[in-house]
């Protein structure tokens, strides 16, 4: 990308990279994979700005920060999916797991991520912590209640060990709801060998209910807003926080403000109290800031 012909390009490639700092390519990718020199992720391609990378040669201490893009990644949630489709926003959603959104976030792929990580003591926090980011701030979004999306002829389950040699749905490794359920089945004397796990993950809390009202599965972790959805038996088991790990910087961006702006509207009430599961009552609060 250049903005004219006689200017220098915005991007440089890893071949151009590697020339000007006469190393290998692969010397490039190791030190990109290390986060130890400017770049970008581009529809899969790897990017290199100029301009810091110029900051970066020169060691000048003070390279140009990296514009986050409007994206959340994280976890899913229904409710905040519709709201950003609602409210017209324009954030782009890349949902794939909260420790996936941890990822984008740590990378600068993303300027929000949706969380709900489970901590010896709460949820989120030491999890945020460990990243050792600077200028984040992790907001309140709601408390949700989780717990087991059952068929209708399932039997009768009080407790995860009644789902012994039952078909369960899992979800994909780094998800929420994966970790959270490593540690119940912990908790119950239970490993993943007792259940019959079907063959794919489900990677988002629609694909889990899903693969339970459609016959896939005998039961899924889920949340109360896709069992009603899906019209499911459901199980509590936790109430849980789901949070958004936001840039400081991006906090105050046009997309962003617009999707809090409608998170204290009416109509933002009346679709969570429809979803069901969802205690509103934190949302906005301040639940943690970088040092």
């Amino acid at each position: 990308m250049q903005n004219s012909e006689n200017q220098q390009p915005e991007f440089l490639t890893t071949r151009e990279v590697a020339d000007l700092l006469r190393v290998k390519e692969r010397k490039v990718y190791d030190l990109a994979a290390a986060e130890e020199i400017p770049h970008r992720r581009i529809t899969g391609k790897l990017l290199f700005p100029a301009e810091e990378l110029r900051a970066w040669i020169d060691g000048s201490g003070n390279p140009v920060p990296k514009d986050r893009p409007a994206v959340l990644a994280g976890s899913h949630d229904p409710l905040l999916d519709w709201a950003i489709r609602a409210s017209g926003c324009g954030l782009a959603t890349l949902c794939n797991g909260s420790k996936d959104g941890l990822k984008q976030f740590s990378s600068v792929s993303a300027a929000l991520a949706g969380i709900h990580l489970p901590d010896d003591d709460g949820w989120n926090i030491a999890s945020v912590e460990a990243l050792e980011t600077t200028d984040a701030v992790l907001i309140a979004f709601a408390t949700r209640k989780r717990g087991l999306l059952l068929a209708p002829d399932c039997g009768e389950v009080t407790a995860l060990p009644d789902l012994k040699s039952k078909r369960f749905a899992l979800r994909q490794p780094g998800a929420g709801a994966a970790i959270l359920f490593s540690r119940l089945l912990k908790e119950a004397g239970m490993t993943v060998e007792d259940l019959a796990c079907v063959r794919s993950h489900a990677h988002t809390e629609a694909e889990a209910a899903a693969a339970v009202a459609g016959g896939e599965a005998d039961a899924a972790l889920g949340i109360e807003a896709m069992a009603r959805q899906f019209k499911l038996p459901f199980l509590p088991l936790v109430d849980e926080r789901f949070d958004l790990l936001i840039d400081c910087k991006s906090y105050f961006s046009e997309p962003v403000q617009i999707l809090f702006a409608f998170t204290r509207t009416q109509e933002f009430s009346d679709k969570a109290e429809a979803l069901g599961g969802y205690d509103l009552s934190n949302l906005g609060s301040v639940r943690w800031v970088s040092t």
